[in-house]
Order: structure tokens, then C-alpha cells, then sequence
């Protein structure tokens, strides 16, 4: 890990990351990142505020499901492109990110090897 940085703002560079139409989970930040459980993940992102650029909306369940206030998060994802199905579900085979790849992964001090680790 880098000198300086918190799990929370390795959460938040990852997350950065996300490109807009695509979604990730939680337990793919946690596996990227490494020393974060899928919860810390949660509560990384439950302290997010304004002016603070992190794409939280991105960050869905391993169901494909937004948060259980997730009006706004909905909304800002159908913004996005993204579809939902009538259980409210995201298809994260067509929505789903598949990481940063493996020079960003280096170049900020993150396992390349996060992937094949699942």
C-alpha cells in the first residue's frame, strides 16, 4: 500500500476508476483493493460527501441490486444507460466492469494478481 493512504481513499481511487455504464461490487472493490472486507466497502462509501468525485452510484450488490434506499442511486444509473429488470436487478454480465487493468493496478500499488485470486 501506498505511504499515506487509507483503505478508504484506496476504496475511493478504485471506484475512480469505474468507467460511467458499467457497475462493480462490492466484493470486487474489496478483492482489488485487497486489505478491505466487501462491508468496509459499504462503509467506505457510506461516508462519501459531495465534492468528493466518487462515482458511488457504481457499487451495486452481488445481485446485481442497488442499496435498500437506492431510489437516487437508481435513477443516476438509468442516467448512465444502465437497465434494471422488473426484480430491480442490474445483468452484470452486460453492465458489469471487469477491473482496472493491470498497468493501473501497478502503477498505484495494487496486486495484479487481485483476478485470478477470486
Amino acid at each position: 500500500m501506498a505511504t499515506g493512504q487509507s483503505v478508504n481513499e484506496r476504496i475511493y481511487m478504485v471506484i475512480r476508476q469505474v468507467p460511467e455504464g458499467k457497475v462493480t461490487t462490492y466484493g470486487q472493490i474489496s478483492k482489488i483493493v485487497g486489505t478491505a472486507s466487501a462491508r468496509q466497502v459499504g462503509y467506505a462509501l457510506a461516508a462519501v460527501r459531495e465534492g468528493m468525485a466518487v462515482p458511488w452510484q457504481r457499487v451495486v450488490n452481488s445481485q446485481g441490486k442497488v442499496s435498500l434506499s437506492g431510489s437516487e442511486q437508481q435513477r443516476l444509473l438509468e442516467a448512465e444507460g444502465i437497465e434494471f429488470d422488473a426484480q430491480g436487478r442490474i445483468d452484470l454480465k452486460r453492465f458489469g466492469w471487469s477491473g482496472p487493468d493491470d498497468a493501473w493496478l501497478e502503477a498505484n500499488g495494487f496486486d495484479v494478481t487481485w483476478f485470478w485470486s477470486r
